[in-house]
C-alpha cells in the first residue's frame, strides 16, 4: 500500500503481497512524467516510442530476449481485445 506523506510515496510491503499497489503507484509515476513531457512540448508519439523502447529494454535485461519475445507475441491479441484502448468509440 502507498501513502502520501509530504508529497513522497512510502511503501507498506506487508499490505500488498501481490504487488498491485506497487503497480498502481508505478503507473501513476509514469503518467505524471508523461503529462509533464507533453506539457513541455514532447510529441505523444515520441514519448510512446521512447517508453516502449525503455520498457522492452528493461524487460530484456531482467528476463532475457526469449521470455520477452514470448510476452510480446501475446500483445497483438490483447490490443485487438481492447485491453489498451482508453477511449472506445461505439457506433
Amino acid at each position: 500500500m502507498y501513502r502520501v506523506r509530504n508529497g513522497d510515496w512510502s511503501l507498506d510491503y506487508d499490505h500488498d503481497p501481490d504487488g498491485e499497489d506497487q503497480k498502481q503507484a508505478a503507473l501513476r509515476y509514469i503518467m505524471e512524467a508523461w503529462h509533464m513531457a507533453i506539457h513541455d512540448g514532447i510529441e505523444p508519439e515520441c514519448l510512446a516510442n521512447a517508453s516502449f523502447f525503455a520498457a522492452l529494454s528493461d524487460l530484456v535485461a531482467t528476463y532475457g530476449e526469449d521470455a520477452v519475445a514470448v510476452m510480446a507475441e501475446g500483445l497483438s491479441k490483447r490490443i485487438h481485445n481492447g485491453e489498451f484502448t482508453l477511449y472506445r468509440v461505439t457506433q
